[in-house]
């Protein structure tokens, strides 16, 4: 193809509010932003674009930033053979859905940075992660560095460009065929009641236990992720009505709630967990949970809370409650909760040791040596706390997890003892060894802050991440409104205040539609699918803390919006991304579970959660159409969609709602019984008694005429209500009073 190759490119990091991206302002590699007009020019000079994606709390995207993007040869090649564009996964999960689709089917593998060449079209024709600098330590083992496939990209693309043209071709039809989830069910017209058996949830649980680990909870060896959705739907197998208990059976409920409090024990005493401060990092380096890729994603952190409360509630474990009120202050407080409101996006894994050491290591804000704890503490605190969290003289780090000398003599902070176990070693009580321990933290804290600079903070506020805290956020402060009133107040406030900021700064309010991200003001990109469902789910959680009908209105618009911009009207379900969208090659729809919820996962409750408080037949229509459109992928491989699987359940067996109105003794009752339930498929309306009820009044026709001044409490099911009196409630949420 005769066109002109040559162009003088320059960096344009400079222009993008994505922390990210501007940290590659300084590379003399010549980045691009993914625009229109970065398009057009890929066609204009005939090159590949070489797209690499990745975040800001990403490890290994910083070291190939230093080894390659920052090396004078490197930046020589990208600039004159190559568009180089660099993109924020964060902001654009749709071109990193599209191109990680690419590389896990072609390679196997994944993971970021996401590297790939993709032609003019935008078809993808190679692609990696994380490749060596030509300086490395890693490409002198001899394998292939960064350098020796940019020239032989190069000269393929100068010898042999229609080879790799059709190549690209090629694989975006076979990309198109295995984005067929959510077409694979039989033609809409058969709209019957057959479909998914409640058999899948037995499945489900059959898959996990095969795969769990008995000695440190979790799926699977190393790295090990929390996979929060997953151990969600385990735990909460027992909280659904006596059919599913019949189905799944009462001792295969007991090993998945015991699978789930092993994996959650190990968790929050393990490295992955910061022992000083608060919050998850993303995932652990090692089977037992003790060396953490030490990252903060707030997406982790919004899932896990709710996760914890859950199985607090169940279990009344005071491990779980402490890690409950943990992961809450953490994103209801700085530097997590920004001061317009909405929640920040990630903590980095990689910061200074000291503030006259700049060379960033990992972890090195959260890893600790023998000699502080001896310098920070009595020596009596020191002796107890090095016990209690394990730290060794010369570091507790595995050397072959260290791969690159950072973590010599450190150790990352473990629980491995129990306080009563420790208290009798050191002859003392056990309130004694727990004040130590508490003192010891405090004192640390402070050092911690005082003496090393913090990792960096990426504060975009991401739509669907702020709507899963909000969720969990909004849930917990609903649940400890009685044992812990001033930390509720604290939970629900930060809830609040991140819609508020989502409301003023990314909604628009004329055409009911969601931006992306909120960075400096508004980014340009729209909402996505995700950004509608997990939002529209953290509102729902939001209206039953509060019984404000604001909410629900609010989460009703953006529930109409949704449906507008990605539903599927020939094989139901929600496309990820909106019709039309000229840079994406594949529209695709997700209702696998990954790091995020599914989501359709998301929306097929969020469905089934405004049918029952709305009284609307065609939300539950919906959703139940939503889970029909996987019935194929689910009935397939059930363990992979635990996020749908309480739909699987409300589409069989309907959902369950509880409407208390007035004021009373059983009002209160009911109310409270329900704060602190686990409930799936039960939804909570509440009229009279303080609550802003007129907006749902309006919206549902049952309520209409309900003045609030007379109290009931009404259960309704599959079309049938009845009465519940005082002595009733014992019951409610429970198994029996369920079926």
């Amino acid at each position: 193809m005769a066109t002109d190759r040559h162009v003088s490119l320059t960096n344009r990091c400079g222009e993008s509010k994505s922390p990210y991206v501007r940290s590659h302002m300084d590379n003399p590699t010549a980045w691009q932003l993914w625009s229109p007009e970065t398009l057009e020019l890929a066609k204009q000079t005939n090159r590949l674009l070489f797209v690499s994606i990745g975040y800001s709390a990403c490890h290994w995207c910083h070291v190939m930033a230093h080894e390659s993007f920052d090396d004078p040869r490197i930046a020589q090649l990208l600039n004159e053979h190559f568009i180089p564009i660099k993109i924020d996964r964060e902001e654009r999960p749709d071109i990193d859905r599209q191109y990680m689709d690419f590389l896990q089917a072609t390679s196997g593998g994944g993971g970021w940075p996401l590297n790939v060449f993709v032609t003019p079209e935008l078809e993808p024709v190679f692609g990696g992660t994380y490749w060596p600098g030509p300086k490395s330590e890693r490409a002198q083992g001899g394998g292939t560095n960064f350098e020796q496939i940019l020239l032989k990209v190069a000269q393929m693309w100068k010898e042999q460009e229609q080879r790799i043209r059709d190549s690209g071709k090629q694989i975006t039809a076979q990309l198109k065929e295995f984005a067929q989830e959510g077409s694979l069910a039989e033609d809409k017209a058969s709209d019957g009641e057959d479909g998914l058996e409640l058999d899948l949830l037995e499945e489900a649980y059959q898959h996990y236990k095969g795969r769990f680990d008995n000695k440190y909870g979790g799926f699977g060896g190393a790295p090990k992720f929390p996979t929060p959705v997953h151990l969600r739907a385990l735990l909460r197998f027992g909280a659904h009505n006596q059919t599913v208990r019949d189905i799944v059976g009462d001792d295969e409920i007991a090993h998945a709630q015991r699978m789930v409090v092993k994996t959650l024990e190990c968790m929050a005493k393990g490295g992955i967990k910061d022992q000083i401060g608060h919050g998850f990092a993303r995932y652990s380096v090692t089977r037992d949970w003790s060396l953490p890729h030490f990252e903060k994603m707030l997406y982790d952190n919004a899932q896990l809370l709710p996760l914890y409360l859950d199985a607090y509630l169940l279990t009344k474990s005071d491990l779980f409650l402490e890690t409950v009120h943990d992961v809450a202050t953490y994103m209801s407080t700085k530097p997590m909760q920004s001061d317009l409101g909405g929640i920040n996006a990630s903590e980095d894994a990689d910061s200074a040791p000291s503030a006259i050491d700049h060379h960033k290591r990992e972890g090195a804000y959260y890893v600790w040596t023998l000699a502080e704890f001896k310098e920070t503490l009595t020596e009596e605190e020191a002796k107890v706390c090095a016990k209690y969290w394990n730290v060794q003289p010369d570091g507790n780090v595995d050397r072959r997890y260290d791969h690159q000398g950072e973590l010599v003599g450190k150790n990352t902070l473990c629980v491995v003892y129990e306080p009563a176990e420790l208290a009798k070693e050191f002859s003392m009580s056990e309130d004694d060894f727990k004040r130590i321990i508490q003192d010891g933290r405090q004192k640390l804290l402070a050092y911690r802050e005082k003496s090393r600079p913090p990792p960096s903070l990426d504060d975009k506020i991401v739509t669907a991440w702020n709507g899963l805290a909000v969720g969990g956020l909004a849930r917990a402060s609903a649940a400890l409104l009685s044992s812990a009133p001033d930390q509720s107040k604290a939970y629900l406030e930060g809830a609040e205040k991140a819609v508020n900021c989502i409301k003023q700064h990314l909604f628009d309010e004329e055409s009911a539609t969601l931006r992306r991200v909120y960075r400096e003001g508004p980014g340009e990109t729209q909402g996505f699918a995700d950004d509608y469902a997990f939002l529209i789910s953290g509102l729902l959680d939001l209206y039953e803390a509060t019984f404000d009908s604001k909410w629900l209105e609010f989460a009703d618009r953006l529930q109409q919006t949704q449906i507008k911009l990605f539903w599927d009207e020939q094989k139901y379900a929600f496309f990820s991304t909106p019709a039309n969208q000229p840079d994406i090659l594949v529209r695709t729809k997700d209702a696998m579970d990954n790091a995020e919820p599914s989501t359709n996962g998301v929306s097929a409750q969020n469905l089934f959660r405004l049918g029952s408080l709305l009284n609307d037949e065609t939300y539950e229509k919906m959703g139940k159409q939503t889970v029909k459109a996987f019935d194929v992928e689910i009935g397939q491989h059930p363990g992979l969609f635990s996020g749908i699987m309480s739909s699987v359940v409300a589409s069989k067996l309907g959902m369950k709602g509880l409407m208390v109105v007035g004021e009373g003794e059983a009002a209160e009752a009911a109310l409270k019984k329900a704060r602190e339930s686990v409930r799936p498929n039960y939804t909570v309306v509440r009229i009279g008694g303080g609550a802003n009820s007129d907006w749902i009044k309006s919206r549902n026709e049952l309520l209409k005429d309900l003045d609030g001044s007379r109290q009931m409490v009404q259960l309704c099911e599959g079309g049938v209500c009845r009465l519940l009196e005082l002595n009733d409630l014992d019951s409610l949420f429970s198994t029996e009073a369920a079926s």
